[in-house]
């Protein structure tokens, strides 16, 4: 299992539009071959502050399954306009340590 994390930065004015988008968006995602789960946290300190977390089966479910799909087309339509500056997306994997 792979963990993208994304921190986004959104538009102080356009917070609540960018979280009623991303509802929309989670249709989208959530309908991909390879996704697991997702789930969105704001900020307390920084209200238009976010981390994303998504869970996929594999590193290549997202980078190509998801972001060479018409699907992904849509996300970006929905989303991209709100991010200032465009967020940086990191993958993880768990490290065992028992």
């Amino acid at each position: 299992m792979i963990l993208e994390i994304a921190m986004l930065e959104v538009r102080p004015d356009r917070t609540e539009e960018f979280e009623q988008a991303f509802r929309e968006a989670s249709n989208i995602i959530s309908s991909m071959k390879g996704y697991i789960s997702h789930s969105l946290h704001r900020c307390l300190e920084q209200d238009n502050k976010y981390v994303l977390h998504v869970h996929w089966e594999t590193l290549e479910d997202h980078t190509i399954g998801f972001r060479r799909s018409e699907e992904y087309q849509e996300w970006k339509r929905l989303l991209h306009h709100f991010y200032d500056p465009f967020p940086v997306v990191e993958h993880f994997e768990r490290v065992s340590i028992s």
